[in-house]
């Protein structure tokens, strides 16, 4: 048995006048498309904050929504009127004192 020693010829990779051209045609059409990208990433992102500001005002909302409740509420208008105008029935005594704070509510 004797072996043979064969060398295999590479194919020499050669740039054509055409594959230099479609090279710079993709080349072209990547950097075009860079811009889009771009673009749609920002968008996103500030989808993104107007969804979490959405979110913080229909919170706010509801909060509010509970507030405007409450005042409909007698119970809670004549607390308020006590407290925050000094407001008493016409059969009440009213003593005013000296308050080292005032209320929170008011």
């Amino acid at each position: 048995m004797t072996v043979r020693s064969e060398t295999i010829a590479q194919p020499h990779v050669r740039l054509t006048g055409r594959a230099a051209l479609l090279v710079i045609v993709v080349a072209m059409l990547g950097m075009v498309a860079l811009v889009p990208v771009r673009q749609y990433l920002a968008q996103r992102t500030e989808i993104q904050q107007l969804e979490r500001r959405t979110d913080k005002l229909e919170r706010a909302n509801d909060a509010l929504r509970s507030d405007v409740a409450r005042l409909h509420d007698p119970e809670h208008l004549e607390r308020l009127a006590r407290a925050c105008l000094g407001m008493v029935e016409p059969d009440e005594v009213a003593f005013v004192s000296k308050a080292s704070g005032t209320d929170p509510t008011c």
